[in-house]
């Protein structure tokens, strides 16, 4: 099981910064090309990311690519599709064949260098009122895809949105990424950033959201949110006793020949144990992960 709950950005072109973001705690770092490189400094900083992910690293590493729309993409991907890189976040995705064209041109480097094809993951960014529009055909694309993000930022630019701290505006869209992944038998999503760093309150209260709309995970712009983010989306201590008391609840109970019962007023079925055994799954990946970085 995949667990990707803190997904911490971090510009390419500063060593510094690059280094001391994969001691943070962060499930994933995302060397950024696009927004946080400067355009004089996009080619020079392609080879120093592949060399910063090919180090020993306790997590997960990325690297933003410019969007397909720009003249950087192609260079971008043909330098960063290498032995080290686990996968590459790709901006501004808005039709199907925006992915299929970033999984063939992967596909072929992949083969080029001697890689397992299929085994660089894409995490698709959708930002743009085109993207939502044709939200359930991207989903669908049949490539090696299996999560997608969300990009608050530049959606709200793009509809001409206000982004507001309680994120209403964002409701229905956060709720059509999770529904059309879901559809598309994908992971569930990853959430937008959130922008206002002196707001820790509405950052945390956003992290939750994002989980109780079916997100797994959300995308973080500043070393201070991946502790809040990785609270948020790990069950607690209440839900971990809850479900283990449901399943053994409902051993018990399959055991006297019964599927449905109730605890403490709460009625109890099938759904209510998969979700609970569901809870341990992800209590358990989340374990594993902590222990591979010891």
């Amino acid at each position: 099981m995949t667990v990707l709950r803190s997904l911490l950005f971090a510009p390419g072109n500063h060593p510094r910064r690059v280094e001391k973001a994969f001691t943070l705690g962060a499930d994933a770092v995302i060397l950024d090309l696009e927004d946080a490189c400067a355009v004089a400094e996009k080619a020079a900083t392609r080879p120093v990311v592949v060399e910063a992910l090919r180090r020993l690293r306790p997590c997960l590493g990325y690297v933003r690519v410019n969007a397909l729309s720009t003249d950087f993409a192609y260079e971008d991907l043909r330098a960063v599709v290498q032995a080290g890189v686990d996968g590459i976040v790709l901006p501004k995705v808005e039709r199907p064949d925006d992915l299929r064209t970033a999984d063939w041109l992967v596909g072929q480097l992949e083969r080029e260098r001697g890689l397992p094809v299929g085994s660089t993951d894409i995490i698709p960014i959708l930002e743009s009122g085109a993207g939502f529009s044709a939200l359930d055909a991207i989903a669908r694309s049949g490539t090696r895809v299996r999560r997608f993000a969300f990009g608050a930022g530049d959606f709200t630019l793009d509809m001409g949105l206000t982004w507001t701290r309680d994120e209403l505006e964002l409701l229905h869209h956060r709720s059509a990424i999770v529904l059309a992944s879901r559809a598309a038998g994908l992971e569930p999503p990853i959430d937008t950033v959130w922008i206002d760093l002196k707001d820790a309150d509405g950052f945390r209260d956003s992290s939750v959201r994002a989980r109780t709309l079916g997100f797994q995970g959300k995308l973080c712009i500043h070393p201070d949110q991946v502790p809040a983010v990785n609270d948020a989306f790990t069950p607690t201590d209440a839900e971990v006793r809850k479900a283990r008391r449901v399943i053994d609840a409902f051993a018990e109970a399959e055991a006297k020949g019964s599927s449905s019962f109730q605890i403490d007023g709460q009625f109890v079925d099938y759904p209510i144990l998969y979700q609970a055994q569901r809870v341990l799954s992800t209590l358990d990946a989340i374990d594993a992960r902590r222990t591979a970085r010891l």
